[in-house]
């Protein structure tokens, strides 16, 4: 199974029509980080030769996306980032250990088959019960940038 990751721009291409496809995940991701007291996802005016076309940037495979997240959760904890083979109960065992911790990681916080990241910065992933129904708790790309920089040392 692999793991997909979308570039999204939003542009007023998109944005400003009434079919825009994204208004229901816009209106609740702005709700969410309004009760934050975050500025709403910006939307960034139409540029000559940006179309909005949504198009594939990564992807690699779950196991991929796991093994970090498990090399994150070690390295935030102080423990010692090892190599293993597979995961098996190790990662879980983490994930219920340090579950608080997970849960405040733009990374480890993160559904796997959907999800989004919004280009506003704010310490800990947001979430309320119509988010976590419908797409996972909402991340921050500045703070998975710095997460992902803090984890890069220990697995070169």
């Amino acid at each position: 199974m692999a793991c997909d990751l979308w570039l999204v721009p939003l542009v007023d291409v998109l944005c400003h029509t009434p079919d825009n496809p994204f208004a229901e995940e816009l209106a609740l991701y702005n709700k969410l980080l309004g009760e934050a007291g975050l500025p709403p996802v910006p939307v960034f005016q139409y540029m000559p030769g940006m179309t909005g076309d949504v198009a594939p940037v990564a992807g690699f495979d779950y196991d991929a996306l796991h093994f970090l997240r498990r090399a994150y959760l070690l390295q935030v904890c102080g423990l010692a980032v090892t190599p293993v083979d597979e995961l098996g109960g190790d990662y879980e065992q983490l994930l219920e250990m340090f579950e608080t911790t997970a849960q405040q990681s733009h990374l480890v916080w993160h559904y796997d088959h959907a999800g989004a990241y919004v280009p506003v910065d704010f310490p800990q992933p947001l979430a309320d019960e119509e988010l976590l129904a419908g797409g996972g708790p909402l991340g921050s790309s500045q703070a998975l940038l710095r997460e992902l920089e803090f984890v890069a040392p220990a697995i070169g």
